[in-house]
Parts: structure tokens; C-alpha cells; sequence
């Protein structure tokens, strides 16, 4: 069901046209009755000539309830924009313009109401000068009274030409941000809120989550035209019937789905679409919000903002920003970074406004760039930059940044090409390095490995060592040094005792004397220049072998006394050795203690 939002002066007969069209009361409440004015947002709909149903959103007027109309008009993707025959172009015309322009509202319809009373034609004429040069210039114009229906027929043949191709222009498979424009409670049911969905599909038992207060809430009851449904799609006007403890939910609030989809932000950057406010202390209006911003130049077409609480947005999102005393017009923005760099050193500001200009495609607003459905634009660069910028990202960081995945894709997520080339580069130089500095060490730890190269994870980390040619056992990067010279001195002596008998492993004074303790010994055996056999206990490498070849020569079957002898050693060493062998496969332990050849 497409959804218009109704704008224009007070008393020039909005809520009239909409009341005329639909058969339906937009205003709510008693005292918008008895006083003939709009006060909140009415909500009604009808079924045009082509059967299409379609929502009106009823705003108010009154300059003082600007807030409440740009509650209503922000998530509208078609306006009804209402003129009176007989007082024409007023204050809350131009301000309401004003306002649909900087959103970047194209699509509607222009209505001179009380034609009536006065011929519509010169305040047609006046409507028209007035919307050149905006987004809502061209629009049809339709001559109309609510009193006598006079060229009401002819107004819903073309609402029925705007909204052809709302429904479809919808993405039905996109994640949920319904803004929030009434909070209420029902007897019997509990919580229900009503919004605008504007894009992605809301069923029964969807999990929200508020972005607010972060609150889990369940889609208990669903209902679009007052009719209870089991799915909603976009663009319709939706109630939910809210489940999940104590909802604490109101007007302005965003329930997102899915929960983890999104980032809610208080500080992102924007282009503007125009020239700059003149204050620095503004309202920023996005859906139905309305937060208090600090502004921050980033050069003549750049911003940061800095709002007061967490807002959930994404690049392409259209804002309006205005002065809460009314001072100057507002003035619209397009969200291009929600995950902006520090900003630490002289000029950064201007340079980043500069490179965000080029990156979007956005000149002042306008620009060649792909366009996005909400009439944003933007350019393709963003994505890369931010993976540039935080060199790995995974799926959902691009989800919730609201960009394209991009990048070399890494243990699950993704990498900046360039950075992972350099990081694979810096690789064999942090081990080597590593490894110089410790040479008794069989190498450098992953997670050591990953805080020296700033990566996120043990994973990419193994990845990079892959890609470096290098090997990683059991959390180690393997390194290969060169021993230290006192090891080597230490080893030179104990390599000449076991030369003299090569299955007479040192003693520990023999090691001791040598210098080789127990670090000295484990460098040495996984610098294959010791075989260990046991705590303390080695003997040079291949002493496995020939200890094989020796008890071959003593027979098929053998103990280990005879195993001992046969290689002139002790039991300290005969039994570690036999039990290595054993583990070789290259002798048998029998159930008495002997050993079997293989």
C-alpha cells in the first residue's frame, strides 16, 4: 500500500481533502474537531479508481508543530501538497517546501482545495513559480473542493499515476527500520506502535530491537488497514502489537531488524545538499526522530555530526537539520560515512570533506552517482574507503555500515587489498626478528604475531603466515636462528663425548659444565642439533638408528639388559631409547618386559 504524506498552511484544507477522499476523520483527537486544526499525525487510507489501497499521512500546519510534520513527512515517499484557492502560497507552504525539498521528496501531487470559494487559478500559478527549482517541481496540479467534490475524481486518477510503481520500487528482502510515529496502549492486547514501512518485510514473531534502549521486542499482532495479517510489506502503513516485558517504546524511537543488522551512531559524516547551516547547535530530523546536533565542518560541502544520542543510520539516508528557533531554512544532508576516522591532526577536517565529495559523487547534492531508492545518491568508492581506512571488515560490519562487500576475502571476512599485500610483506621480518631477539625459542606466538600487526584475529593471522610461506604448529610461527654462540661452544663439547660413545648420554654435570641448561637444550633440539629422548636426556641426532642396527645384532628377541650391553650405556638412557623405538615401530614390548624386532 504506497503512502502519502498531506503538507501546507494551516487551514488550507488538508485534513478537509484527505477526510473528502477517504470517507475517513484524520484527526484523531476531540479538541483537533471542535478547533478545526490538526494537532498530531492522522492517519487514514481509501482505495483509488485502480484498486490500488493507498495511506495518507495528516499533518499539521501550524508553524509551531513543524517537529510533528517532519515526523510524518520523513519516512513519506509521495506528498499531497495542499494550496488554498482563496489565500494562496502562505508561511507553512514555503516551510513545509522548504522541508520536502531537503529530504529529497519528488513525487506528488499539488492540490488548490477551496477552489469553490476562489478561482483556483492564480494561486495554482503562484504554487507552481514556487516549487521550480525544487525536488517538487513539475508536479500536476489538480483544482479541488472538498465541499462540493468538484475535481476530486480527476485528483485520485492521479494519485493513482504517482504511486503506480511505490510497491515495486520496495525492497521486500531489506533490512527493517520502522520509525516510530505512535506509541499506545490497547486493552487486552498491550503495546502497539504505528509507522511506515518503508523497505523490508515485518511478519509475525519478528524479533525488533529498539534502538534506544537496545530492548528485544516480539512481533505479537500485525495489522495494515485496521485488517490483521500475518506478513507486511513495503511501502504500507503498519500497526505492531509490541510483546517482550515492560515496552518502553515512543514516537522517534527506530525498532530494527534483524537486531544486529545495524550500527546506531553518534557521530557520522554527511554531505550537504545545498550550502551549510549558518548555526552550529541544530535539530537533526531522521524518520521520525528528532535529536539535538553539534555540526563540525569538514570544508565548504562536508559535515561531522555529533548528536545528543544514538541514532541508527546509513549511507544514502536523507536528513534535515534546522534551527529550533526558527532562524534561516532547514537544511538537508545525505549520510556518507557512519564509521568516521579520528580527525587529530591540522587540516584533516578539509582533507576528509574533500575526499568524502569525491568518494560519493556529490556535488552540493546532486550528482551522477548510482542513484538509491530513497532519491540519495551515492557514490561507489565508500566501501573500498572505509575497508582502506579499518583494513578488515567482515559481512556484517558492510551490513550495519549500510555498504557493499568489498575486498579480498580472509578467514571469514575481508581485506583491504593493498594493506594485506603490506602485512604479508612485514611477516618473515617479525618473526625473523623475533627469533634473533629469543634463539632458544621455537618461534613467535600467533597472538604475538597478530598485536605486532594490528590484525583482528588468530585466524587472519594464520592466514598471513600462509601467504608469507612460512609454518605455524600449535600456535607458534615457526622460526629458524641461528644459536647462540655460547650454545654453540656448549654443544661442540658435548658432541665430543657422545662421539666417544654415541648411546652414553651426558650427565647433568656433564651438561652443566657445558652450559646447556634446560632452555639451551630445547633451543638445541628444535634446532635438530640434540635427539631428546627424556628430560635431560639426549644423545646427537640419528642415535635412533644406529641404536636400531645395533640390536638387530643381538637377536629377534631381547631385554633391555641385554639391549643396555649390546649399546654400552645405562638403564638411563636404555630404557627412553627402547621406548622410542617402540613408539618407531621399530621393536615390540612383550608382556614381560623383553622387547620383539618389528
Amino acid at each position: 500500500m504506497p503512502v502519502i504524506v498531506t503538507a501546507g498552511h494551516i487551514d488550507h484544507g488538508k485534513s478537509a481533502l484527505v477526510r473528502a477522499l477517504t470517507g475517513r476523520e484524520p484527526d484523531r483527537w476531540a479538541q483537533e474537531r471542535e478547533r478545526g486544526m490538526s494537532i498530531g499525525l492522522g492517519f487514514v487510507w481509501t482505495r483509488l479508481p485502480s484498486g490500488t489501497e493507498v495511506s495518507f499521512v495528516d499533518v499539521p500546519g501550524h508553524r509551531r508543530l513543524v517537529a510533528t510534520m517532519l515526523a510524518g513527512a520523513a519516512p513519506a515517499p509521495a506528498v499531497l501538497f495542499v494550496v488554498a484557492a482563496d489565500e494562496g502560497w502562505s508561511a507553512q507552504s514555503a516551510e513545509h517546501l522548504a522541508a520536502l525539498d531537503a529530504l529529497g521528496t519528488g513525487r506528488g501531487v499539488l492540490a488548490v482545495t477551496k477552489s469553490d470559494r476562489a478561482d483556483p487559478r492564480p494561486a495554482a500559478a503562484e504554487a507552481r513559480r514556487e516549487l521550480g527549482g525544487t525536488s517538487l517541481s513539475g508536479l500536476p496540479v489538480f483544482a479541488v473542493s472538498a465541499v462540493t467534490g468538484a475535481g476530486l475524481p480527476e485528483l485520485r486518477a492521479g494519485l493513482d499515476a504517482v504511486v503506480a510503481g511505490q510497491d515495486d520500487a520496495a525492497d521486500d528482502n531489506a533490512d527493517v527500520r520502522l520509525w516510530v510515529d505512535r506509541s499506545f496502549t490497547v486493552t487486552g492486547a498491550g503495546s502497539v506502535v504505528t509507522a511506515t514501512l518503508a523497505e523490508g518485510t515485518l511478519r509475525l514473531g519478528d524479533r525488533l530491537r529498539c534502538a534506544r534502549t537496545g530492548q528485544l521486542l516480539r512481533v505479537r499482532g500485525l495489522q495494515v488497514c485496521e485488517r490483521p495479517v500475518a506478513v507486511a510489506r513495503p511501502v504500507r502503513r503498519v500497526a505492531v502489537n509490541l510483546t517482550g516485558g515492560r515496552v518502553e517504546v515512543r514516537r522517534g524511537d527506530a525498532l530494527l531488524a534483524p537486531a544486529d543488522a545495524w550500527r546506531a551512531v553518534d557521530e557520522f559524516d554527511v554531505l550537504w545538499c545545498g550550502g551549510p547551516p549558518r548555526a552550529k547547535a541544530l535539530v537533526l530530523h531522521v524518520g521520525t526522530a528528532a535529536v539535538s546536533v553539534r555540526v563540525r565542518a569538514l570544508g565548504p560541502g562536508a559535515a561531522r555530526l555529533r548528536t545528543a544520542c544514538e541514532v541508527p543510520v546509513r549511507p544514502c539516508d536523507r536528513l534535515l537539520l534546522r534551527d529550533p528557533g526558527g532562524a534561516g531554512p532547514p537544511v538537508g544532508a545525505v549520510v556518507v560515512d557512519v564509521w568516521p576516522e579520528e580527525l587529530a591532526r591540522r587540516g584533516a577536517g578539509a582533507r576528509r570533506g574533500a575526499e568524502l565529495v569525491g568518494l560519493a559523487g556529490l556535488a552540493g547534492g546532486r550528482g551522477t552517482a548510482e542513484s538509491h531508492p530513497d532519491g540519495a545518491q551515492v557514490g561507489p568508492g565508500l566501501a573500498a574507503d572505509l575497508l582502506r581506512r579499518r583494513r578488515f571488515l567482515s559481512d556484517g560490519d558492510f551490513r550495519a555500515a549500510g555498504l557493499p562487500v568489498t575486498g579480498r576475502p580472509v578467514a571469514g571476512g575481508y581485506a583491504d587489498p593493498a594493506a594485506w599485500e603490506s602485512l604479508v610483506g612485514r611477516v618473515g621480518d617479525e618473526v625473523a626478528a623475533w627469533c634473533a631477539e629469543r634463539p632458544l625459542a621455537r618461534g613467535m606466538p600467533l597472538p604475538v604475531l597478530a598485536d605486532r600487526l594490528s590484525v583482528p584475529s588468530a585466524e587472519v593471522t594464520r592466514e598471513l603466515v600462509r601467504a608469507a610461506g612460512l609454518n605455524s604448529e600449535d600456535g607458534v610461527v615457526v622460526g629458524r636462528a641461528a644459536l647462540p654462540v655460547s650454545v654453540e661452544k656448549g654443544l661442540a663439547v658435548i658432541g665430543e663425548l657422545l662421539r666417544q660413545n654415541p648411546f652414553r648420554a651426558p650427565e647433568a654435570r656433564d651438561l652443566a659444565r657445558a652450559g646447556l641448561g634446560p632452555a639451551e637444550l630445547a633451543g638445541a633440539v628444535r634446532a635438530g642439533r640434540l635427539l631428546l629422548l627424556a628430560p635431560g636426556v639426549v644423545l646427537l641426532p640419528g642415535a635412533d638408528r644406529l641404536a636400531a642396527e645395533v640390536v638387530r645384532g643381538v637377536g629377534r628377541t631381547f631385554t633391555v639388559s641385554q639391549a643396555r650391553q649390546a649399546w654400552r650405556t645405562t638403564r638411563r638412557t636404555a630404557v627412553p631409547l627402547l621406548e622410542l623405538l617402540d613408539r618407531a615401530g621399530v621393536t615390540r614390548r612383550l608382556p614381560d618386559g623383553s622387547r620383539e624386532l618389528s
